[in-house]
C-alpha cells in the first residue's frame, strides 16, 4: 500500500511537469500554425522592435522553414505530453501504455543512432560532411535573399569563426550563391567580425579580397565543431545520459502507474 502511495505521489509530481510540457507543445505549435498561415503580420512586429538582430529573421523564406520546424516540434510534444497527462488524470492503461511504447522507441532510437555513430567513427564522419557540403550547394544564398539554412550557416560561421565545411570553396558549388553573389569572394560571415551579429566587418573590402588577416576564409566549420565538440564531450555525455535518465524515469514511471492501477482497481472490487 505504501509503495502504491508513494508511485502515486510521484506520478502526481510528473503530471504537473507533463501539464507544462504540453502547454510549452501548445504554445510552440500554435506559433508555428501563426508563422505558417499569417507572416505578415509576424513581419509587422518584428520591426515593431528596434533591434538589427532581428531584421535577419523577417525573410519570408526563413519563416516558412522556421514554421514548419515549429508546427513539427510543437506536434511530437503536445502528442507525448498529452498521452501521459490525460492517461494518468484518466487512469486509463491504454494511453499510458502508448505513451511509454513511443518513449520506449524513441529512446531506442538515439541509443541506435549513438551506437552506430560511434562504432563506424569514420563513416559518420564522411556522411556528416557529405550532409553538410550538400545543404550549402542546394540552399546556400546571399545575405539579401537569406532563408533558414543560410541564416543557420552565416551564424555558426560567425559564432565559430570559420568559413564552409572545408573552406571558403565549398560556396562554388551553390547556384544561388554564385548567381547573386557579384564581385564577393566569400560571405561576410566568413570574414573577422566586430561583434558576432554579422552587421560590422572589421575590413569592409573582406567579402572581395579575403586574406589571413581580415578572414576565416581557409578555416572550415566542420573541424571547428568537431574540436568545440571534443573540448566539451564530457558535458555532452553527461546531458546526453541525464535526457536518456529523465526518459527511463517516464517511462518506468508510466508502467507503475498502470500496474497501480489494476492494484487499485482490484482492491474496489
Amino acid at each position: 500500500m505504501k509503495m502504491l502511495e508513494n508511485v502515486e505521489e510521484k506520478e502526481s509530481k510528473r503530471q504537473e511537469e507533463e501539464k507544462e510540457i504540453q502547454i510549452l507543445g501548445t504554445v510552440v505549435l500554435g506559433i508555428g500554425i501563426w508563422l505558417a498561415a499569417d507572416k505578415s503580420s509576424f513581419v509587422a512586429l518584428l520591426k515593431m522592435v528596434e533591434n538589427e538582430h532581428l531584421e535577419q529573421f523577417t525573410q519570408p523564406a526563413v519563416i516558412d522553414q522556421l514554421a514548419y520546424v515549429l508546427i513539427i516540434c510543437g506536434s511530437i510534444t503536445f502528442l507525448l505530453s498529452f498521452l501521459g497527462y490525460c492517461g494518468a488524470m484518466r487512469e486509463s492503461k491504454c494511453l499510458l501504455t502508448t505513451y511509454a511504447s513511443l518513449m520506449i522507441l524513441i529512446l531506442v532510437a538515439e541509443i541506435c543512432v549513438g551506437s552506430i555513430a560511434a562504432a563506424y567513427k569514420d563513416r559518420t564522419k564522411a556522411e556528416t560532411k557529405s550532409f553538410l557540403e550538400s545543404t550549402i550547394s542546394r540552399y546556400y544564398s546571399t545575405k539579401e535573399n537569406t532563408d533558414a539554412v543560410t541564416l543557420m550557416w552565416n551564424h555558426i560561421m560567425a559564432q565559430m569563426s570559420c568559413c564552409g565545411v572545408n573552406d571558403y570553396k565549398d560556396f562554388q558549388s551553390s547556384d544561388n550563391w554564385m548567381q547573386r553573389r557579384g564581385n564577393k569572394t566569400i560571405p561576410e560571415a566568413c570574414c573577422i567580425l566586430n561583434d558576432k551579429s554579422m552587421l560590422e566587418l572589421r575590413d569592409p573590402n573582406c567579402p572581395y579580397s579575403p586574406t589571413e588577416n581580415n578572414s576565416y576564409y581557409r578555416k572550415g566549420c566542420y573541424e571547428a565543431v568537431l574540436e568545440w565538440v571534443l573540448s566539451h564531450q564530457t558535458l555532452i555525455i553527461g546531458v546526453g545520459i541525464g535526457i536518456g535518465l529523465i526518459q527511463l524515469l517516464a517511462i518506468f514511471l508510466a508502467f507503475c502507474l498502470c500496474k497501480a492501477i489494476d492494484k487499485f482497481r482490484g482492491m474496489r472490487l
